[in-house]
């Protein structure tokens, strides 16, 4: 089903950008993991709309509610049902898209597909399906918080041109993210990126840029070999949040411009006794299953197509026409994605660490 994600732990989103609410069904989560929407609500104030001068005007609380599968603080093991509603809608500034497809959005795609799509905003296809992906994430995080020490910290890397000194992985933390309006830690880095996406705001533009991320904490030998690696999985996850444009994992395409005698991560002596890699350059995932190291990759975005400027574009009828889109739209998608790429990441690995459970045999 194109709106359900996961094989074991599965989270299924409802809901358009400019309906009565938006929300998902997450399956799967075991019994007895405290749960109440204190957990959830704080990564959904990171994602939500009208929080700073860089992010759409639209003013959304984003306050969640648990429907099901929850009593006295503690999930049952039956679906958990979450809803957030849409109170800032304006129908009226999408009038104009009823006949004109924006370039490069969703627009036509759908209409093609389905024969009619929806009329306010972009539908399934705004970005503000992602809160429903949020909120499932923070159901993901607290499940694996009471299995493993996991540890999920995204950043944005890089806005346009500019891009900031990589962080210690190990140490990072959502706070040091969260003290720049841009969720860049880099503190000479951030101030450029802030000035670039409110350049781009001003012109009526949009600006793209890379989101990293860490998983700490994962033990190895979580992911699938062959067609289900956890590498593949964690593609499918990022490449399925709207606007991204590519995913590379440890050196990722850098990997290109190195000799396998750079690239290689040979092994050392760990305390205590086994063995651990002694370097990182795959990014903690070796034949598609984790090795126990920190999970770091990249995801790309593109700039944000639905901008004010004037564009030649053509209407669906195939009338040539000057399109300049109305409405609230970000300048970027960074600040606001980071905790997105968060909450797919914990759904990756909720679903790997169930699988995992699954088929473990113990040692002998």
């Amino acid at each position: 089903m194109s709106s359900t994600f996961g094989t074991l732990f599965r989270v299924t989103t409802f809901g358009e950008s400019h309906g009565l609410a938006i929300g998902c069904i997450v399956d799967g989560c075991p019994a007895r993991i405290p749960l109440s929407t204190s957990d959830i609500q704080p990564q959904l104030d990171r994602r939500r709309p009208g929080a700073s001068a860089l992010t759409t005007p639209r003013k959304e609380s984003d306050t969640v509610s648990i429907l099901s599968g929850v009593d006295r603080g503690l999930t049952l093991g039956t679906p958990i049902g979450l809803s957030i509603p849409n109170a800032d809608t304006k129908p009226g500034d999408y009038a104009e898209m009823e006949t004109i497809p924006r370039p490069s959005h969703a627009d036509f795609t759908y209409a093609e597909k389905y024969g009619l799509r929806a009329r306010s905003g972009g539908g399934r296809a705004s970005a503000r399906e992602t809160a429903a992906r949020v909120a499932a994430g923070a159901v993901a995080e607290k499940m694996l918080a009471a299995f493993h020490p996991v540890q999920i910290v995204a950043w944005v890397e890089a806005v346009g041109s500019i891009a900031a000194r990589r962080p210690d992985l190990e140490t990072l933390t959502r706070a040091e993210v969260d003290a720049t309006l841009v969720r860049c830690p880099d503190p000479e880095a951030a101030p450029r990126m802030t000035d670039a996406i409110e350049a781009a705001r001003d012109a009526g533009d949009s600006v793209g840029g890379v989101i990293a991320c860490a998983c700490r904490g994962v033990p190895a030998g979580w992911g699938e070999p062959v067609f289900d690696k956890l590498t593949a999985e964690l593609a499918h996850a990022m490449l399925s949040i709207p606007a991204t444009r590519g995913f590379e994992v440890g050196e990722g395409f850098g990997a290109t411009l190195l000799r396998g005698s750079q690239h290689n991560d040979p092994f050392a002596a760990r305390p205590g006794g086994g063995i651990r890699p002694a370097s990182n350059h795959c990014g903690g995932i070796q034949g598609g299953i984790s090795n126990g190291e920190t999970i770091f990759f990249r995801v790309a975005f593109k700039p944000i197509s639905t901008i004010s400027l004037p564009q030649k574009t053509a209407a669906f009828d195939g009338t040539s026409v000057v399109f300049e889109a109305k409405g609230r739209h970000d300048p970027s998608v960074l600040p606001r994605a980071v905790p997105v790429v968060e909450s797919m990441a914990a759904l990756v690995l909720a679903d790997a660490f169930l699988q995992q459970q699954v088929q473990r045999i113990p040692r002998p």
